[in-house]
């Protein structure tokens, strides 16, 4: 949808014409999964898809929330610190997280008042954050509208905590930061714990990215994060009874890990900081052989990755494991695994230019025979962080 319809689906819905347009991206991480809440590395990057806003400017305290991908569901309010969106959906509920974090700093007096409309075109549920897009696309807004002047870095933690505190998911930093800070044609080698981070060029050439979307429900994936958080804090409290100062899984290496281990009492608990260590490490390798353009030692570590999160972190299940298995018996697949929190969702594969038509047709006939479902495929391109337009 082009910047001019929306605009006047916003001037029929909302009555005004006076109107600006912001967009945050989707993203996707090339490897790195669950270590962003445990302190450790990631590899994200944003891609050419999102979320829009449509706004205006209030002067009477009141707030009127809708969404074109979900239509007849309209929220109007002059008290956001109280309000939860309870209808069918709570789609609601991330902008309002975000208008209540800016409440929060202390900007209430300068927020008058506005209109929002969204529109995603992310798939929903597909694990490319679409709710990050959504906070952040409000945050921009909310900054603009008013001039509060807030650095795109604050409103990224002011996201996150929204969806902690607001929406319920004990998520890490990752999908805000990554739909923020974004730059095109590059990743994000992220280090969750104090937020260092530098932007990689992605030169593979004669390759591309695809995205393949399961297109299996994901149902339990909010419930299934906050336990696995839950899990990798128990590791974490009984590796701290040896080693005190121990602030995240993931500030330990891989040896240190290994002579810490025997504190973690629970084997289940065991199994999900061994990933969470060994997976930022792979991050560091991976970043590693990218800069070599060592993709072949790089498509490696995702295969290991999606292994380990199938393995010892027990969030991939059959339609995952499916895509995966197939897309790594085509020759001009480089790699491949599972990207996002899991339960469903994506994978992201890196397959040769030749091979890219071979891959769809092969993967998507085969995962269509092995589970019933068809899978969408998509062409990564990886732009530009949250931005008014």
């Amino acid at each position: 949808m082009t910047i001019a319809e929306l605009k006047n689906k916003f001037a029929e819905t909302h009555c005004t014409t006076d109107s600006i347009v912001a967009f945050a991206p989707g993203r996707v991480n090339l490897i790195g999964e669950h270590t962003d809440y445990n302190g450790g590395y990631v590899f994200p990057a944003a891609l050419n898809f999102g979320t829009y806003a449509v706004a205006n400017k209030r002067m009477d305290g009141c707030f009127v929330f809708s969404s074109l991908n979900i239509p007849g569901q309209r929220l109007e309010t002059s008290d956001p610190k109280n309000c939860f969106f309870n209808g069918d959906e709570s789609w609601a509920n991330y902008p309002l997280g975000v208008l209540n974090e800016f409440i929060k700093k202390g900007f209430g007096d300068k927020i008058t008042g506005f209109e929002l409309m969204l529109f995603g075109d992310v798939p929903r549920g597909s694990g490319l954050s679409s709710s990050a897009s959504v906070e952040m696309v409000t945050a921009v807004i909310i900054n603009h509208l008013f001039g509060l002047n807030m650095p795109m870095v604050e409103m990224v933690k002011m996201a996150q905590s929204a969806e902690n505190n607001f929406v319920g998911v004990n998520c890490g930093i990752m999908d805000q930061f990554a739909s923020g800070m974004g730059k095109a044609n590059h990743a994000i080698k992220l280090r969750c714990s104090d937020l260092d981070y530098n932007y990689a060029p992605i030169q593979i050439n004669g390759m591309k990215i695809i995205i393949a979307n399961t297109n299996a429900k994901r149902g339990l994936a909010d419930s299934k994060y906050n336990e696995r958080r839950a899990e990798c804090e128990a590791a974490l409290a009984d590796i701290k009874t040896l080693r005190p100062q121990t602030r995240d899984l993931c500030e330990l290496t891989p040896t240190e890990f290994e002579g810490l281990k025997p504190a973690i009492k629970n084997p289940i608990a065991l199994k999900r900081a061994r990933h969470a260590i060994y997976e930022s490490h792979r991050v560091i390798e991976a970043t590693e052989a990218l800069a070599k353009n060592d993709i072949t030692h790089f498509g490696q570590l995702m295969a290991l990755s999606h292994e380990s999160l199938r393995d010892l972190y027990d969030v991939t299940g059959d339609e995952l494991d499916t895509l995966f298995e197939e897309a790594m018996k085509i020759s001009g697949c480089v790699g491949s695994r599972m990207t996002g929190a899991g339960f469903g969702g994506c994978t992201v594969s890196i397959v040769m230019d030749e091979a890219i038509d071979d891959f769809i047709e092969t993967v998507g006939k085969n995962y269509t025979e092995r589970t019933g479902l068809t899978a969408s495929f998509y062409t990564a391109v990886i732009g530009n962080g949250a931005r008014i337009l």
